[in-house]
């Protein structure tokens, strides 16, 4: 018998594997009809491919560093919830490199597909010191 949670943290990390590409549609396979996404900042996406484009604008490019993977199993509902975190690098439209942006992404995994993530991470904070409006050195 397969472990749900080891299921989920393997569906979970080739779908973002598949998203940082990028490869919209290889991504789209992972999710759920019903799927949502949360993005940074509260904004609602349909799935990898307006994610892909939001940070088309905001990075000139930009992968995950995945430094864990965990998952739970709610016994009540057999949903599994994955917790996958590490640092985001790449490059800021001008071209300035970056790394050790944090990040955490919290998936939702029902019978095999995810129905649900919320993306949260340090881009917004790190352009606020960039720009001079940090309130606090970072």
């Amino acid at each position: 018998m397969t472990d749900p949670a080891a299921e989920a943290k393997r569906i979970v990390e080739a779908y973002l594997e598949r998203s940082m590409i990028p490869d919209p549609e290889g991504a789209a396979a992972f999710l759920a009809d019903d799927f949502r996404m949360t993005f940074t900042g509260g904004r609602k996406f349909g799935g990898p491919a307006d994610s892909a484009a939001f940070n088309g604008k905001r990075y000139g490019w930009v992968r995950k560093r995945f430094l864990r993977t965990d998952a739970v199993t709610d016994p009540e509902t057999g949903e599994v919830r994955v917790y996958n975190t590490g640092h985001l690098y790449g490059a800021w439209p001008d071209g300035t490199p970056f790394d050790g942006n944090r990040y955490i992404d919290i998936f939702t995994v029902r019978d095999g597909k995810i129905v649900s993530t919320d993306v949260w991470n340090d881009s917004a904070e790190i352009l606020l010191d960039r720009a001079g409006l940090a309130e606090a050195p970072l």
